[in-house]
């Protein structure tokens, strides 16, 4: 189905889009669009992908803009078939202290995207979100929530059989720019503390691979206005530090709480209580459709449908609970802790 086709990653210069881009980079797909604000990020990924891809290179083009700007996104907009809108402001902390820059991004930014994508006649959007955006408690959730709400409003106003736009959202992402794993391999290298904010504290899981397959899911089998959630595992943060210490010869008598920080849970939520009642099971994922109800409630309180769903809130303390031993099995697999192991 990418076939010829011309792909739109925003944000594309993150971990998600250099992930994409190992995915789709030697197939028959047509262009890959890298749309983002930093000049020297891009530079890097074009000489990396120039080494290692000399033969596909070519197709990706490079767009330097910003969600926040609709003239510089709908420029890079023109002729693209599919969408994957990664571009984000997704620091905990630092939305905590600047959240209307959060909300720039975020919510005002997928708006752009999603109107230049609808007046460019793409095809297909997929829209990243977060666990945060579930029961939301600090501004970058808050800033997501809104962010889903956009994208299932805007899904409403849109033929889907010209454009689709779904909503995959998921949790911590292993090794991340920016996540914890890889601070911890540094401080370890560097015999220094190994800094933990709550031992206790729960997170969902996943590779990065893991988390291009939910984009693709939705991509498929999403209809539009749908949000799509993976059935992640979890484990505490004492667990995962404890993997990264075992594989890394890292002392666990330097294992340092520090606290939580500004705007942190101590579990995050994938599906809450509410979605779950109209929330469909797809094996491996959950479906929570659009509510297509128009502002005339009266009508469905006469033909509502009273029965609801057996499914309760879906979070990182209720889903499967994964051992030291399995935290490493999956750390093993990641492209980033063999390199990492390699140069050890």
């Amino acid at each position: 189905m990418f076939k010829g086709k011309t792909l739109l990653i925003t944000g594309g210069t993150g971990s998600f889009g250099n992930a994409v881009l190992r995915r789709f980079i030697s197939t028959d797909i047509g262009e890959i669009r890298i749309f983002s604000r930093d000049e020297k990020k891009q530079d890097d990924m074009r000489h990396e992908f120039q080494a290692k891809y000399p033969d596909f290179a070519e197709k990706i083009k490079f767009y330097i803009g910003d969600v926040r700007n609709l003239d510089s996104i709908s420029s890079a907009m023109i002729g693209v078939d599919y969408v994957f809108h990664a571009a984000a402001l997704k620091q905990v902390p630092s939305c905590e202290f600047f959240p209307l820059e959060a909300v720039k991004t975020n919510v005002l930014g997928t708006d752009n995207v999603l109107t230049a994508a609808i007046n460019a006649g793409v095809r297909t959007v997929i829209c990243l979100s977060t666990d945060k955006a579930a029961y939301p408690v600090n501004a970058m959730g808050t800033s997501k929530a809104m962010m889903e709400k956009v994208i299932v409003a805007k899904s409403r106003t849109v033929d889907p059989a010209k454009t689709k736009i779904c909503c995959t959202r998921y949790g911590n992402v292993m090794c991340s720019r920016g996540s914890v794993i890889p601070l911890w391999i540094e401080q370890i290298r560097a015999h220094e503390p190994i800094t933990v904010t709550e031992p206790d504290m729960t997170r969902f899981i996943m590779s990065l691979d893991e988390a291009v397959d939910l984009v693709l899911f939705a991509f498929e089998k999403g209809v539009s206005g749908d949000i799509l959630v993976q059935k992640a595992p979890a484990c505490t943060i004492q667990t995962q530090v404890e993997a990264v210490c075992e594989l890394f010869g890292g002392d666990k008598k330097d294992i340092k709480v520090i606290g939580i920080r500004h705007g942190e849970k101590m579990y995050e939520t994938l599906l809450t209580n509410e979605e779950c009642a109209h929330a469909v099971d797809m094996g491996n994922f959950y479906r929570v459709p659009c509510d297509n109800r128009s502002l005339n409630y009266d009508k469905y309180f006469k033909q509502g449908n009273p029965e609801r769903n057996t499914l309760t809130e879906f979070n990182s303390d209720n889903t499967e609970r994964l051992t030291v031993e399995q935290v490493k099995e999956k750390l093993l697999k990641l492209d980033y802790i063999k390199e990492a192991l390699k140069n050890q």
